[in-house]
């Protein structure tokens, strides 16, 4: 395997099981000259069951400005240096935007190496429409958080977020109230011996009623299109003029897409109009 000097390796690690830890990632990790690290305690035993002995630089949000040219000048010097979080893809709400745009603004080559997310783990078993937006951690005040959740709500797409555990009740409160009707699934310690999911219907999710300890993975699934009133003026002079580029189940879902309204009323209407004389 060739390394490149003068690149940033963006390198994913266990979620938990340290046996999900990628070929690829841990010679990578192995040939690193530095290896960046959101807390080094919790790096130190991921590297100790590799066996793998390099040089740990904390980097967190807290420094992540003071170190950034440091480390630029590093990688510069033609060190292999490897950014590492403290479980899963590094950046996913996690620290090093700044220094990922300050090497894409100096040309330095960014090599991500794949693996594990908690993101896409708990959507690939949830059962949920794989159409999916991810949010992140949610905001921590009630007023904040009514207000992205209200926004949030009205997309149809299932949705991911990051909730501290501690807080699990709190914020299972708020989905009740802007996600009634949808399913929720839970994961905690993904991967890990105690792995478990929670699958329930949001309208009769319960408060937990013994504090769960670290982050869990929420996942809320798809919502019901809501049917709007069809406007046929306007519908008919869109459909008018899709239909002379596009067939008309590429016109119809189109229209679906844009307007999110009776797909069997969009369809019968581009019908009609396929039917007159000068389409």
């Amino acid at each position: 395997m060739n390394f490149s000097k003068n690149s940033l390796y963006i390198v994913s690690t266990p979620i938990g099981n340290l046996e999900d830890i990628t070929l690829r990632a841990i010679k990578v990790l192995e040939n690193s000259d530095m290896i960046l690290c959101e807390d080094t305690r919790r790096s130190i035993k991921l590297l100790n069951h590799l066996k793998i002995k390099k040089k740990l630089v904390s980097y967190h949000k807290f420094n992540e400005k003071k170190q950034m040219y440091r480390i630029i000048e590093q990688i510069k010097m033609g060190k292999i240096l490897s950014l590492i979080s403290d479980a899963g893809t590094p950046l996913l709400s996690d620290p090093g935007k700044l220094l990922l745009n300050e090497c894409i603004k100096k040309k330095i080559d960014i090599i991500p190496v794949p693996g594990v997310s908690s993101i896409t783990t708990a959507m690939s078993v949830s059962g949920f429409d794989d159409k999916f937006l991810f949010y992140g951690f949610l905001p921590k005040t009630e007023n904040e958080l009514n207000k992205v959740l209200s926004s949030l709500s009205s997309q149809i797409y299932s949705q991911i977020f990051f909730v501290p555990a501690i807080k699990i009740n709190f914020y299972l409160k708020k989905l009740k109230i802007h996600f009634a009707g949808r399913k929720i699934m839970i994961a905690r310690e993904i991967t890990k011996m105690h792995e478990t999911f929670f699958r329930e219907n949001i309208n009769n999710v319960k408060m937990f009623k013994n504090q769960l300890k670290g982050e869990l993975t929420v996942v809320v699934s798809e919502g019901k299109v809501k049917d709007k009133k069809l406007d046929k003026k306007k519908i008919y002079s869109v459909a008018k003029k899709y239909l002379k580029k596009y067939t008309l189940k590429d016109t119809v879902d189109i229209i679906f897409e844009k307007e999110n309204i009776n797909k069997k009323e969009i369809y019968k209407l581009c019908l009609s109009i396929k039917n007159e004389k000068n389409i």
